[in-house]
């Protein structure tokens, strides 16, 4: 291997020279590097608002990277720029802020979703916004201005300054120092006004936060109403088969009357002679239990009967003689 003083010098110089010129243009275009300067997003507006390539693009007020591109894309505005070291979601909204007096321009971005937001799909103007500009303003104020009737509003000046003119000076202060209680009172109110704006914009984040699930809500809102208005249509149908029925008893009760009344009466005495002689069938089945006992004996030791009879003849001696057996206890 040559050592360095026996090289070439019009080689060493070259590649040297050249390295110096690799490392400059790298420290020079570091950001615009692949994977160095952060990930390039597009966003769709609706007008560029005087937006620029080298403004700031900001999260929270922090700067996360800058403007690298503005084009015209058909009736829309499509701006390029690079963030990094900060997440932006799926739902990412872009904002054309001014920042300062003079005029200059931000982006600022709201990051917002659950998903990662895909380079290759720009901001859509759905999600974007820009700013009202002093120039609208003026503008805004001209068409205001010009659409003013003046003779109007110069009879109205007459007619405040007549009715003015017929006042006394007491009422007048009055009215003035009660206007001027009110401006001291809005003042004073400032802070709390200040506070509830702020709470008013929090609510209006968080309502747009919870956008999909306030919109799932309300599809399953129709899910559920739909299945009650069938549920309802079942029950009617239900009702309308139950009242159908009972016309249906009501004539076959009306038909068969004739038939089923005196059936009704004649099962009613049945009953009703059940009913008188169920002490008799019941010392009737009471006594029958023995009868069918002592029967069943006599028969059942073959093919003869054997059984005794009681009190045929006399005891001897004048005893007792042969008892019948008790049935029942008695």
């Amino acid at each position: 291997m040559k050592r360095f003083r026996e090289r070439n010098p019009f080689w060493v110089g070259l590649i040297g020279g050249l390295l110096l010129i690799a490392i400059g243009l790298a420290a020079f275009f570091f950001e615009d590097l692949p994977g160095l300067g952060g990930r390039t997003y597009t966003a769709e507006f609706r007008e560029a608002a005087g937006i620029k390539r080298g403004d700031e693009v900001r999260v929270a007020g922090v700067k996360v990277g800058e403007v690298t591109g503005v084009a015209l894309d058909r009736d829309h505005v499509r701006i390029t720029f690079r963030a990094k070291g900060v997440w932006l979601g799926d739902q990412t909204v872009a904002a054309i802020r001014i920042k300062t007096l003079l005029g200059q321009k931000n982006l600022v971005l709201d990051p917002l979703g659950t998903r990662d937001l895909d380079p290759a799909t720009p901001i859509p103007r759905e999600r974007t916004v820009t700013p009202y500009d002093v120039n609208d303003v003026f503008a805004d104020l001209a068409k205001t201005v010009g659409s003013i009737d003046t003779t109007a509003l110069a009879t109205s000046f007459r007619t405040i300054s007549q009715a003015v003119s017929g006042t006394s000076p007491e009422t007048v202060r009055s009215t003035l120092d009660g206007l001027a209680t009110l401006s001291r009172t809005i003042s004073s109110r400032d802070q709390d006004l200040k506070q509830l704006l702020n709470n008013t914009g929090a609510f209006s984040k968080t309502i747009a936060d919870r956008n999909t699930q306030i919109e799932s809500l309300i599809r399953d809102g129709g899910v559920l109403l739909t299945e009650l208005g069938r549920r309802r249509d079942a029950i009617n149908q239900l009702l309308q088969g139950i009242r159908d029925l009972g016309r249906q008893l009501s004539g076959l009760v009306a038909d068969n009357q004739a038939q089923l009344g005196p059936a009704l009466e004649q099962l009613d005495r049945v009953a009703t002679v059940l009913q008188r002689n169920q002490d008799s069938l019941n010392r009737s089945l009471a006594l029958a239990g023995p009868f069918y006992r002592l029967t069943s004996n006599i028969v059942a030791n073959g093919h003869w009967v054997d059984t005794y009879v009681c009190g045929l003849l006399p005891p001897p001696g004048g005893g007792p003689g042969c008892m019948p057996p008790k049935v029942g206890g008695r």
